[in-house]
């Protein structure tokens, strides 16, 4: 059959109709907010390239938080830029740095909230790459030792979930084993499986004073034209002990996505990064597009490719959209 015995246009026709029959649905539950952390008490630092994202410090950060999870976000992610640097990013794994005490903080703030930290040492580092430098190279297997103390520590502190970001061959394997040997067998690890070496994460540089001090991190990141090679990552980091994967950046990667979520069975969370974010923002200051619309639209189209998390700065805005809009 066809037209005029088939006419889809009935099933839009009005705002009820089209809510009854849609097939994506955001919820508030769907999002991870990620949050920069500084030192200090009652600190705000706004961050140009990012309207409307600030470095906290735990204080502030614990307050937010809690009003995150009373929105109905159930998850933040934290992004610590510390007060010293050096080679080998030894403050990722103070226990008193500033990622540890602003899990402390959101923890007992709001204990239900799931707190879940970023492991690399680009932030860490006084020369900006993910991990040990040794004759001008980022040197993998020594940098995995690094990562796996990191972890224990910010479990020490209470995080629930750590992701590691630095795209280490090995790593996750490394962070599990080191998990366990410590006791935290219940801890979850989101790898970031597929991690692309975008020109998206720029504004992220800047908030998170993460920028190469030479070079780049293309032989580490992922080249953006592969996807088997997607795929390929995701399958040795839940053999390593992954329990939840990650495609980033989200919207030029849709499509990596919809592949990775058709090819496991674990929980597959995408990054809306700060690019994405950027270039939203910049266009609705300037009038060229309705924000609100816009977000939805590109989160929706991140979930209808297939990813069940999204992390998202636009988040605290999208739960308020979404209570307006039922």
């Amino acid at each position: 059959m066809g037209f005029p015995t088939e006419r889809p246009r009935r099933l839009r026709r009005t705002e009820t109709i089209r809510r009854m029959v849609r097939e994506t649905h955001l919820r508030p539950e769907d999002f991870i907010w990620p949050m920069f952390v500084v030192s200090g008490q009652r600190v705000r630092q706004p961050i140009g390239a990012m309207p409307g994202v600030e470095r906290m410090s735990r204080d502030i950060a614990a307050e937010e938080a809690k009003k995150a999870y009373q929105s109905g976000i159930p998850a933040v992610i934290l992004f610590g830029i510390p007060d010293m640097k050096d080679a080998e990013g030894s403050s990722s794994w103070d226990d008193n740095g500033v990622v540890q005490e602003a899990v402390r903080a959101i923890k007992d703030a709001v204990p239900e909230m799931m707190v879940i930290t970023d492991v690399c040492l680009c932030e860490y580092t006084d020369h900006g790459h993910c991990g040990v430098i040794i004759d001008g190279e980022v040197n993998n297997d020594d940098t995995l030792k690094l990562l796996a103390r990191q972890a224990v520590s910010h479990c020490q502190a209470g995080a629930d979930i750590v992701a590691p970001s630095d795209m280490m061959d090995g790593r996750v394997g490394a962070v599990r084993k080191a998990l366990d040997k410590a006791g935290y067998y219940d801890r979850a690890i989101m790898a970031y499986s597929a991690k692309y070496a975008s020109a998206f994460y720029g504004p992220f540089r800047e908030a998170a004073d993460s920028t190469p001090q030479f070079g780049d991190r293309k032989g580490y990141q992922m080249d953006p034209p592969n996807v088997r090679e997607a795929l390929k990552e995701v399958r040795l980091d839940l053999e390593e002990g992954a329990d939840m994967v990650m495609v980033k950046p989200a919207l030029a990667y849709l499509d990596v996505i919809a592949k990775v979520k058709a090819s496991t069975d674990v929980p597959v969370a995408a990054y809306n990064v700060s690019g994405e974010y950027s270039m939203v923002k910049a266009a609705a200051q300037a009038g060229f597009i309705d924000e609100k619309r816009i977000v939805m639209e590109i989160l929706t189209g991140i979930k209808r490719a297939g990813a069940d998390l999204i992390l998202t700065y636009h988040a605290p805005d999208v739960v308020k959209w979404i209570d307006e809009d039922i």
